[in-house]
């Protein structure tokens, strides 16, 4: 189901950075699993960044590891992807999803999640 409203997406060039929240009203961060996903048209939803509420230890993709950075504000109850040297291959829709599962593994292509935003598009290019 819907929940989330995800922004800060847009066009920018290759090397560049941007950061996408997602405002989490009435989730305990601590309490779901939290997770970023993208996908490319024709390609498969993928697992950018993950913490899951068993061990708390933020995950990346290789991809974007190094790169990317997801943080939690609890005063705010929001959810950020921090997305840094950004690259072409990085051109996707993003999205914000959540569970209460306890997930071994919180990447893969979410199907484990429940809840979702709309996404936000995310295009680098020059």
């Amino acid at each position: 189901q819907l929940r989330f409203v995800e922004s800060g997406g847009g066009l920018v060039q290759p090397g560049g950075s941007l950061r996408l929240s997602c405002p989490a009203p009435g989730f305990n961060l601590d309490y779901h699993t939290i997770g970023w996903f993208r996908q490319a048209p024709g390609k498969e939803r993928e697992g950018v960044a993950c913490i899951s509420n068993s061990d708390r230890i933020t995950k990346y993709a290789d991809s974007v590891k190094g790169r990317f950075t997801l943080s939690r504000d609890y005063a705010k109850n929001t959810v950020y992807l921090q997305m840094d040297g950004l690259k072409p291959e990085d051109t996707a829709r993003y999205y914000c999803a959540a569970t209460t599962d306890t997930l071994l593994y919180c990447l893969g292509n979410g199907d484990e999640y429940d809840y979702w935003g709309q996404g936000t598009q995310v295009t680098v290019s020059l």
